[in-house]
């Protein structure tokens, strides 16, 4: 960054000069740098918080300062802009968002997207080209399936993935047999997966990778959805993996009133990242960016809460004659999947499935039956959410294929909120009875 003195003119972004990021030799947590980190009110007529920025362009303050920040823009320089440019590419709201997006996982840089989805599909058209190879774990959201067997396929894009809580060595037999038929571009992860809540083993995968690539000049990133642990439970970057990807639409916007996706990591792959989306626009817009900045504030309090209330209700759930199973990571019994656990996260979550005694029908009486919690997609709010995703989020699935990932017509995925705990153990009681 530079300062305002500098000879080219460059004007520094909307944020404090010396932002405070320890006292006393004490590193400050992130939920303290949640409140002010990024943003000098003296830019901004001493305002407390940030003003929502709805312009679509900016004024430079001389033609060299145009000049320098195009450059940036263009890829000419790395970095991305030194100063604001336009709305396509930066914008106040945004570059304060991502500087606090990026201490929850202590990583060098952050974008933010228009959706969860435009973030995952930005990052893959940044490293995918026609012809090339994708390793991904399985299942995966519906949509991003869609979005690389289906929409890349037509350009050539083929893929292969292994089980969600696979070996190491069943991670390495896959990739060996997707290097043999491409160049292998990305490592694209899930964990836990969407909707069966199994862990995938990052530090496994990275192995993996360090192993079948050894001596090569490239190595294909590693990527992984974090949203639904992190990034208060899970930080991935910190077990091998290169990018971190949000939909910043579940817990950290956290009211279900937003859309939008996130992606942190290094400087060296955030950079061609911010030059695709400066291409094709999937920024996010001042006032998401301006209402996310306000859910990040309390994300832990949020989470924690949440957190707390799943523990009591999926200690309610598993005991219950009705109830096959419940895939919530506080009670692991699975010794791989524990192991992982314990060795990837701090905290179970509050999404988890649930499989139900029956099929569609019991789980729709289930759904159908519920007072407090709401009958939606999503997760990650304050309030409790429930769905039932063979019929909803990944219809699209071949049967097939649902089949052997466990997307099963008696599987109802839950997100717990902050309510009473004890309200929603009442509310999933009643609805027991009514299967």
């Amino acid at each position: 960054m530079t300062d305002e003195s500098d000879l080219t003119g460059a004007t520094p972004r909307r944020r404090p000069k010396a932002d405070v990021l320890e006292i006393n030799g004490r590193k400050l947590k992130p939920s303290t740098l949640m409140m002010g980190h990024g943003f000098d009110p003296a830019l901004s007529e001493g305002s407390l918080k940030p003003p929502i920025f709805l312009t679509s362009t900016f004024v430079f303050e001389n033609a060299a300062a145009g000049k320098r920040h195009f450059e940036g823009v263009t890829g000419k320089r790395p970095g991305g802009a030194e100063g604001l440019v336009y709305s396509r590419f930066n914008g106040p709201n945004q570059e304060i968002l991502e500087d606090r997006l990026a201490v929850w996982e202590d990583a060098e840089d952050a974008l933010t997207f228009s959706s969860g989805m435009s973030a995952i599909a930005t990052l893959l058209l940044t490293f995918v080209q026609p012809g090339d190879v994708i390793v991904h774990s399985g299942p995966l959201y519906a949509a991003t399936e869609t979005l690389i067997g289906r929409i890349l396929g037509k350009f050539g894009v083929k893929w292969l993935d292994f089980p969600a809580g696979a070996e190491q060595s069943e991670i390495e037999e896959v990739i060996s047999r997707a290097k043999s038929m491409g160049r292998v571009s990305l490592i694209y992860l899930e964990s836990p997966a969407n909707p069966t809540n199994v862990l995938v083993d990052v530090q496994a995968v990275a192995a993996a990778r360090e192993t079948l690539f050894a001596g090569e000049d490239q190595r294909p990133p590693i990527a992984i959805d974090n949203t639904f642990l992190g990034p208060l439970w899970s930080k991935p970057l910190d077990h091998g993996a290169d990018l971190s990807v949000y939909s910043l639409t579940k817990y950290a916007g956290g009211h279900s009133d937003l859309v939008a996706g996130g992606v942190v990591g290094s400087n060296a792959l955030i950079n061609p990242i911010r030059m695709m989306r400066n291409t094709i626009g999937t920024i996010t817009d001042p006032n998401s960016a301006w209402m996310l900045l306000r859910s990040l504030e309390t994300l832990e309090l949020r989470m924690s809460r949440a957190g707390e209330n799943a523990a009591k209700v999926c200690a309610f759930l598993r005991d219950q004659p009705k109830v096959e199973t419940v895939g919530y990571l506080g009670f692991l019994s699975n010794d791989r999947q524990a192991d992982i656990y314990r060795r990837h996260c701090t905290g179970a979550g509050s999404t988890f499935s649930l499989y139900l005694r029956g099929g569609e029908r019991e789980s729709f009486a289930f759904l159908d039956a519920l007072k407090i919690s709401k009958l939606a997609v999503s997760l990650g709010g304050t309030e409790t959410l429930a769905s039932a995703p063979a019929a909803m989020t990944h219809l699209s699935v071949p049967d097939e294929r649902k089949a052997a990932l466990g997307i099963t017509d008696n599987l109802v995925r839950i997100s717990i909120g902050v309510e009473d705990p004890d309200d929603l153990v009442a509310d999933f009681e009643q609805a027991l009875s009514a299967i």
